[in-house]
């Protein structure tokens, strides 16, 4: 027998998931060398509007927020600030994410943060039954629906990619 998983593991943003009793479903996309979002939706054949990436953002009050913005999207600092009432929003180093989260880059997921962060998805998610977003590692993605989401995490949703 291979070193090969027949099957993906269970990570902890699906451990908190089945605990709140949201219903979801994993991706594994494993060791494919797909690391943007763009790569890990081709990878997956899954439509990049509905594929979001979890970005950690530092804002000049030295608060910190967590925005989803679809894959093939970028996150409008201008608008993201004016979404969480601050002047103005910048992008965290990675180095700062593992520290801050808990998460590596290309792993991180809105669920299972170390800290709890105000969250912002952006507004195009209500188009889409579910959305895909990491799984918390990568090779990871869990798929669920914004009111599944919503019995994990605490969002709200705003116009805030370009």
């Amino acid at each position: 027998m291979g070193n090969k998983k027949q099957h993906m593991e269970k990570t902890n943003v699906m451990r908190l998931l089945e605990q709140k009793k949201a219903v979801y479903t994993g991706h594994y996309y494993g060791d494919t060398g797909a690391v943007s979002g763009m790569e890990v939706a081709a990878e997956l054949g899954q439509n990049p509007a509905q594929a979001f990436k979890t970005l950690v953002t530092r804002a000049g009050s030295g608060e910190y927020y967590v925005f989803m913005v679809p894959v093939a999207r970028e996150l409008d600092l201008k608008k993201a600030a004016k979404a969480v009432q601050e002047k103005s929003i910048e992008m965290i180093k990675s180095r700062e994410l593992l520290p801050l989260t808990g998460y590596i880059h290309g792993g991180c997921s809105p669920i299972g943060m170390k800290k709890t962060f105000r969250t912002v998805i952006d507004r195009s998610a209500e188009n889409f039954d579910t959305i895909l977003f990491s799984g918390g590692k990568i090779g990871y993605q869990v798929e669920t629906s914004l009111a599944e989401l919503r019995k994990v995490i605490r969002f709200e949703l705003n116009d805030v990619s370009i």
